[in-house]
């Protein structure tokens, strides 16, 4: 009934909600923003994998692909971190 793609939309849009609900419900701005970044890797995985097509490239794509997403997404928390430890 219903295929990858549309499972993976349901989840992004869930993550997309979840994403703009997060910021309120954590008072601690640290915590908040990788709860953020994490599912921001999340969903950059899932479009990778899924609208990309990379499931179906060899493993040694997949995880140079998902290297690369979690980098930058911890490249993203350390900045915020830095600043708000600043």
């Amino acid at each position: 009934m219903f295929g990858r793609l549309d499972v993976t939309w349901v989840v992004l849009i869930a993550l997309a909600i979840a994403t703009v609900l997060i910021p309120t419900l954590l008072s601690r701005a640290l915590l908040a923003n990788a709860v953020v970044l994490a599912f921001a890797a999340i969903k950059g995985r899932r479009i990778v994998l899924d609208y990309l097509d990379l499931r179906a490239a060899p493993a040694l794509w997949r995880r140079l692909v998902t290297a690369w997403i979690l980098i930058l997404v911890l490249f993203a928390w350390f900045a915020a971190a830095a600043t708000a430890l600043m």
